[in-house]
């Protein structure tokens, strides 16, 4: 199914179902990365317990993975940063997303788009493995060179692919 990723992690599988119709560019930017093997070996190295989990551009040393260009951002597709979804990290540049996603373990209102805050571009929904999101938000973290809320054990994406029909 085109519509869903599955995340195989060290600690458990995350299955997300992605909004094609309200965030197509993002969609696509993300089956892109994931079909080409992109998030594989990857980790979450930024794990906040009350806020989200990050991921989909680093290795566990700490390298980043080469990107594509960034994408237009798409936050006023009508979608919330609630708990369970997920959408798409950036810099303070609003079309600067690449490859790094976060999942929401939280609701986190002050992400959604709205007049004067550009907002995070929000793509899909977990639908099975929030106990497996559960866990890894728990990870201990600490700093590692400049990165802050850097885990203390990898938690390594060791798997990303479409779900088969």
């Amino acid at each position: 199914m085109k519509n869903i990723v599955v995340l195989e992690t060290n600690m458990g599988q995350i299955e997300i179902k992605l909004d094609h119709e309200n965030a197509p560019i993002t969609t696509e930017n993300f089956i892109r990365y994931v079909q080409e093997g992109h998030y594989d070996g990857t980790i979450f190295h930024r794990i906040i317990d009350d806020f989200m989990i990050q991921g989909g551009g680093y290795t566990p040393n700490g390298k980043e993975k080469p990107t594509h260009k960034p994408i237009n951002l798409e936050s006023n597709n009508g979608l919330k940063n609630q708990v369970g979804t997920i959408a798409m990290a950036r810099t303070g540049d609003p079309d600067s997303a690449t490859s790094q996603f976060f999942i929401n373990v939280a609701d986190n209102h002050y992400l959604n788009y709205a007049k004067g805050n550009d907002g995070y571009a929000v793509f899909g929904k977990v639908i099975s493995g929030m106990e497996t999101v559960n866990r890894i938000k728990t990870v201990k973290t600490g700093n590692k060179g400049s990165f802050t809320d850097w885990p203390q054990e990898d938690v390594i994406i060791k798997h990303a692919h479409l779900k088969p029909a």
